[in-house]
């Protein structure tokens, strides 16, 4: 598959346009609603929830964000929805919700969360949402083997690889066994299997020498995460396609 102008054309908006001081909190319909008005590209995450509902959430844990605590693979998905967000009235939404919000008026890139643990639930629920599914949708994860499925399962969805460098500071051996998975040689074969459309790579190590070298030969479009700033925009610029960003508003260009 060739990957369609589509996914670089307009910014990409980090867990949607949010803005928390305007009580506009990441990955909720309020978010996504404004960055479909604004023109922008969306980026979310998706997290299982204990019955393999695909829920648009970020972290593991439902404390910084919500009212309750615990994490969000513990609950089912009708618990998850009843959750009040923190200072708004936006509750957390299904897969299936964002997609009839979002109604293919603008690309959507899904980030599948993993904690490397070999569970591929949440790449089969989404797998199975976006079957037949019309509308510019792209499907990513730093964990290949999610991506791997994805392409297994619905190889009509553009999928893309996360990439980051490997943490060298004391702290990865706090990160436990899944920091370890991320780093294992059964890791880096998946990885080629998964055969991506798209690489999203920090927007900080674009410049080293194994993203410019993996550009080179993979020949593949660059996405740089997390831009926060029009100078840090055009920095990425030079060696990515398109930036997810958050914290600014680049320059959209007309459809």
């Amino acid at each position: 598959m060739t990957c369609p102008e589509w996914l670089t054309a307009q910014p990409i908006a980090h867990r949607g346009l949010h803005d928390a001081e305007r009580g506009v909190i990441e990955n909720t319909s309020s978010a996504v609603a404004a960055a479909v008005q604004a023109g922008y590209a969306i980026e979310v995450d998706l997290q299982r929830s204990a019955d393999g509902e695909a829920m648009v959430f970020h972290d593991e844990a439902l404390d910084r964000l919500t009212e309750a605590g615990g994490l969000v693979r513990d609950r089912t998905a009708a618990e998850l929805k009843r959750l009040a967000f923190k200072a708004t009235a936006d509750r957390m939404m299904t897969l299936g919700e964002l997609l009839d919000l979002v109604g293919g008026r603008t690309p959507l890139v899904l980030e599948l969360k993993s904690v490397f643990d070999g569970d591929i639930a949440i790449a089969m629920r989404t797998a199975a949402l976006l079957r037949g599914r019309a509308g510019p949708i792209a499907a990513m994860s730093f964990d290949p083997r999610l991506v791997a499925t994805i392409g297994w399962r619905t190889p009509e969805v553009l999928r893309g690889l996360g990439a980051r460098r490997p943490r060298k500071s004391p702290r990865v051996a706090a990160e436990g066994a899944g920091a370890a998975q991320r780093r294992s040689p059964a890791l880096v074969l998946q990885a080629m299997r998964a055969r991506p459309h798209f690489i999203a790579c920090r927007q900080q190590d674009l410049a080293t020498a194994p993203a410019l070298i993996a550009r080179h030969l993979l020949r593949l479009p660059f996405l740089a995460w997390t831009v926060r700033s029009e100078q840090e925009r055009r920095k990425a610029l030079r060696h990515a396609d398109q930036v997810i960003f958050e914290g600014f508003r680049p320059q959209v260009q007309p459809r």
